[in-house]
């Protein structure tokens, strides 16, 4: 038998020292979660991806009452940003959450397995990191890659 550790090093800051990019991204993530369709769970999450060419563009979470047909935020972002823009790697992903009562959450709110595999593959797809930003009033979370999110990840290598 082997056994192996992973370790995935995590950054955490507070909003007054982001930079201007991190900041803008932030601004944006928050923003768009007023634009989540979430009449059941009442759990608003946005999502800002910064692309290559400086481009920001968002998505929000969007429930649906036949629960497996909705879709998260982070990948209601990512798919935009692809069909979109399918030159354009992302660079940078900001997720940010309002809880049930409208505030933003204290703690970061991570990326579920689905939106976490298609972070991975999105990397894959652009052979470049993207930077991870989560939002929680009380700090930041900032992660390398979506791989440090994900690191025993299913890759297309499986599909050959």
């Amino acid at each position: 038998m082997k056994t192996f550790t992973i370790e995935v090093p995590i950054v955490e800051k507070q909003e007054d020292e982001l930079t201007p990019e991190e900041a803008q991204l932030l601004q944006q993530a928050k923003e768009a979660t007023e634009r989540s369709y979430s009449p059941y769970s009442h759990f608003s999450v946005g999502a800002a991806a910064l692309l290559a060419d400086g481009t920001i563009v968002c998505g929000s979470n969007q429930e649906n009452s036949a629960f497996p047909s909705g879709l998260c935020a982070e990948r209601t972002t990512i798919f935009y940003a692809n069909s979109r823009y399918p030159d354009q790697a992302v660079k940078m992903l900001c997720i940010a959450a309002r809880d049930s009562s409208g505030q933003f959450t204290t703690q970061p709110v991570t990326p579920c397995g689905a939106c976490r595999q298609v972070l991975s593959e999105t990397e894959d797809r652009f052979g470049q990191p993207i930077r991870i930003m989560l939002y929680g009033t009380q700090g930041i979370y900032f992660a390398n890659s979506a791989h440090d999110l994900l690191p025993v990840h299913f890759d297309g290598s499986f599909l050959k």
